[in-house]
């Protein structure tokens, strides 16, 4: 069953002019859900909501994962954190804890969309059931989490979804042909709800990553390093090469991105495509 989501939008939110405590960057007294957040770009992005001061819980697959990160989360404001075991392969399973854990917990104020990359290769070889569980993966997991955490968010008067993607959404990847796919599919829904949200003071923005010195990256580097008989360090110098800032991103540079996007501060950015890519894209 779909929440309901009725409502007269609420009053608009403080700015700058109206307080000068208003725009700030802490995060004390929210609650995050923090999606595929064991290791990489999703874990960076738990530990830096939890440094802002937000309580986090994590949502992966991997409980022990989930169980090592909890324990690593900055408890600096009284935190107390949590986590959720969910299979992103079925959408009705993660719409149904996510659903028990606001019974049980209340709201969600930030909602930070992240999942793994299908595997590489050509969009053109991809059997059908590779691209249906990428989309039930990234796009209707996502969906149903919206659907489940929004009315929360409204109710509360704040809301922040974050949703990480790929640079791959303005400019393709050779060799990621599923991943370009879905990616631009998720990218053009969260915009779209961005405008849906956004006069219920919830804002929906997506984070681009360029490369990101993850174990994703690792494995592309790997694979195309093998498909063309050259070396790991021969593919990263080639890649290095595109990027104007010479090295690849951390991830706590991503996470970064994500705690101000989750923040007060950025209550009137909605709908944006943001690339943190160390200017990759810009310099094509």
């Amino acid at each position: 069953m779909i929440p309901c989501f009725a409502g007269s939008p609420r009053p608009a939110a403080r700015t700058l002019n109206d307080d000068n405590d208003a725009m700030t960057d802490t995060l004390q007294g929210k609650n995050a859900l923090v999606c595929g957040s064991t290791q990489g770009i999703g874990r960076a992005c738990a530990m830096e909501l939890a440094r802002l001061g937000a309580e986090v819980t994590l949502m992966a697959r991997n409980e022990a994962g989930l169980n090592n990160v909890r324990q690593e989360l900055p408890t600096d404001h009284g935190q107390s954190h949590g986590s959720i075991v969910a299979d992103f392969s079925d959408w009705e399973v993660v719409r149904g804890k996510a659903n028990r854990h606001i019974e049980a917990n209340g709201p969600i104020h930030i909602l930070l969309n992240n999942t793994g990359g299908p595997p590489a290769g050509p969009v053109f070889e991809a059997p059908s059931d590779q691209l249906i569980a990428a989309f039930t993966q990234h796009l209707l997991c996502n969906h149903v989490l919206v659907q489940t955490l929004a009315p929360g968010m409204r109710d509360a008067g704040y809301g922040r979804i974050v949703n990480i993607i790929s640079t791959s959404v303005i400019q393709t990847i050779k060799g990621l042909g599923v991943s370009n796919v879905i990616r631009g599919a998720v990218a053009n829904w969260a915009r779209t709800l961005a405008g849906e949200l956004g006069p219920f003071g919830i804002t929906v923005n997506n984070i681009l990553p360029g490369y990101t010195r993850t174990a994703r990256l690792d494995s592309l580097i790997q694979g195309r390093a093998n498909r063309a008989g050259s070396t790991v360090q021969e593919i990263e110098g080639q890649m290095i090469a595109n990027v104007p800032l010479g090295r690849f991103a951390e991830p706590q540079e991503i996470a970064a991105v994500a705690g101000f996007l989750a923040s007060p501060s950025a209550a009137y950015i909605n709908g944006v495509n943001l690339p943190v890519d160390g200017g990759r894209l810009a310099g094509q």
